[in-house]
């Protein structure tokens, strides 16, 4: 076990970190191996741990905060999860895939604002093919001068659709594995399996791309045991950026009328991911904005330095509904950067429109740069 901010990552090719289990009785047991650690720095006081977070992000980050355009291109999706609002079996919600078209409007009008960085996130739609979606990244890039990065959140493929999509220019992927227990995982998620989620993420490591995951915080189910898994899996991951929110129930999906997740409980993990993942870009998301009211400017307080405003076109955005209340930083990401960026200088924080690529993929593309640099220089 290494110690708190000195993590060594798991590399790609190590196996995936995940533990099976039998049945239901040794299943909090069986989760705490080896995480005596991670428990101890969950254990320690909010304001103490915030606080040291707070400080490493300082340290590792500074104070700009990287600001993503978020594009929500498709709500249609063949899953079933229990908890989201877009699973197919709810039939109150009416569904949308934008046109190549409408995408670059809104990439090109992020663009010309100065976003460095486009998350494309969508729902598993068969539509979206993984040559449909080439082509869209590639047009993406050329609408952006090469210089954009391009983010795709589009669930699971198989590795050679990973590989295609790296090709054709895609940089990051984000999957969320929502919780590391795989029985709970498996509950929820209509029986796919956690193996097959790290299986995916191991496939987009392999191929190339900067790693996102994450999961919810308080679902139904979720054990004090349960979130150290959670916290020791982001780790052992080493991701390059980690995306975690309060659970909300929608009423329209199995789990209506559960609980949320709380403020306290959210804001805590996220400290808690500053400091296991030093490096990694941490976004304070959406749905703590919209269960709370300084829902992001506290998950900021705590560790996070990302912000993704929605560019997603106005007439669709309100359908994507993962879970009611749903809110976006502004009511249009694109025209409000100027608010967003005066409402940073008032937390103490820069908003900094750049890549943001991870910094632990920056300095290993410098060490390899250099390496070269080396060899040319003993051949001449």
């Amino acid at each position: 076990m290494y110690g708190i901010g000195l993590v060594e990552p798991r590399r790609s090719g190590e196996g995936l970190p995940v533990r099976c289990f039998a049945g239901e009785k040794g299943r909090d047991r069986a989760l705490k191996t080896g995480s005596a650690e991670i428990a101890r720095l969950l254990a320690r006081p909010l304001e103490e741990l915030v606080a040291e977070a707070d400080s490493l992000r300082r340290l590792r980050h500074g104070d700009g905060v990287w600001i993503r355009g978020l594009l929500e291109f498709t709500n249609r999706c063949t899953c079933n999860c229990l908890y989201c609002g877009l699973r197919a079996a709810n039939g109150r919600l009416g569904r949308y895939s934008l046109t190549e078209e409408e995408i670059l409007l809104s990439v090109r009008a992020g663009f010309a604002r100065g976003l460095g960085t486009f998350v494309l996130q969508g729902g598993e739609d068969p539509d979206w093919t993984t040559d449909r979606l080439c082509r869209l990244v590639e047009a993406v890039k050329v609408e952006t001068e090469g210089r954009a990065a391009v983010t795709l959140s589009c669930g699971i493929k198989s590795r050679g659709d990973y590989r295609r999509l790296a090709a054709c220019g895609a940089d990051r992927y984000l999957l969320r594995f929502e919780t590391a227990d795989p029985i709970l995982h498996e509950r929820l998620r209509g029986g796919i399996s956690l193996r097959r989620r790290l299986q995916a993420l191991d496939d987009l490591r392999e191929e190339g791309f900067e790693l996102g995951s994450g999961f919810m915080v308080g679902l139904p189910g979720e054990t004090e045991a349960v979130r150290v898994a959670n916290l020791e899996l982001c780790r052992d991951l080493a991701l390059d950026m980690v995306g975690i929110g309060p659970f909300i129930a929608n009423p329209d999906t199995p789990l209506a009328g559960e609980a949320s997740g709380t403020l306290e409980a959210t804001v805590r993990m996220t400290a808690a991911l500053r400091l296991l993942l030093p490096d990694a870009n941490i976004p304070a998301t959406t749905a703590a904005g919209s269960l709370f009211s300084q829902g992001r400017e506290a998950m900021l307080g705590a560790g996070a330095n990302v912000l993704m405003p929605n560019v997603t076109p106005l007439a669709y955005r309100e359908r994507y509904l993962l879970y009611p209340g749903k809110d976006t930083i502004t009511q249009d990401g694109i025209q409000e950067l100027e608010a967003i960026a005066a409402h940073l200088e008032e937390l103490g924080r820069r908003a900094d429109l750049g890549r943001g690529d991870s910094p632990s993929r920056t300095r290993t593309n410098k060490k390899q740069m250099d390496q070269n640099s080396k060899k040319t220089i003993e051949k001449t």
